[in-house]
């Protein structure tokens, strides 16, 4: 990386989307108590999700767990989406397959570690909550390929609106 090289400031963290489904904010009348789906059965998916809010861009996985097989195939999707010629900071926290020495980070990624027990710092903690108010909240699934379906469709519908991303991702 020359003097010259463009920097991108990316960050990266996971959601647990599942059967077993966080009840979120809903409109109701004065006096009446809204009626949200509960289901109580375990099966979930994960979304690997990382956002660059200068550019509106982001890159994502869904994937069936959350290790660092995973990790490794998100860092590679991350670096697939770095702008040519560029060089990102890749900001996340501290979690074990983060920070492992089995990951091969790609040349044109460095992994900056947020400090421990800060979520409040990754604005993509702010992207879960959004698509869970948008969409990923208050269901039942039917099937575990729906739950997959529904991750694609909500992380695709993300990145196709920059503004959001730019909207919510970006820190003063």
């Amino acid at each position: 990386m020359g003097p010259q090289t463009p920097v991108e400031i990316w960050w990266q963290d996971e959601a647990r989307v599942g059967q077993k489904t966080k009840i979120t904010r809903r409109w109701a009348r004065k006096g009446t108590r809204p009626v949200a789906p509960k289901d109580q059965r375990t099966k979930s998916a994960w979304i690997f999700g990382a956002i660059c809010p200068a550019r509106g861009t982001g890159a994502g996985l869904v994937a069936p767990r959350c290790n660092t097989a995973m990790m490794q195939l998100h860092l590679d999707e991350i670096s697939a989406h770095v702008a040519p010629g560029a060089h990102a900071v890749l900001m996340m926290d501290r979690a074990g397959w983060h920070m492992t020495g089995k990951l091969k980070v790609p040349d044109n990624i460095t992994i900056l570690p947020l400090p421990p027990k800060a979520p409040e710092l990754n604005p993509v903690d702010n992207i879960w909550q959004f698509m869970r108010d948008n969409g990923l909240s208050n269901r039942v699934f039917k099937s575990y390929k729906e739950i997959l379906d529904l991750c694609c469709r909500a992380w695709n519908k993300l990145v196709e609106q920059p503004w959001t991303i730019m909207s919510i991702g970006r820190r003063q």
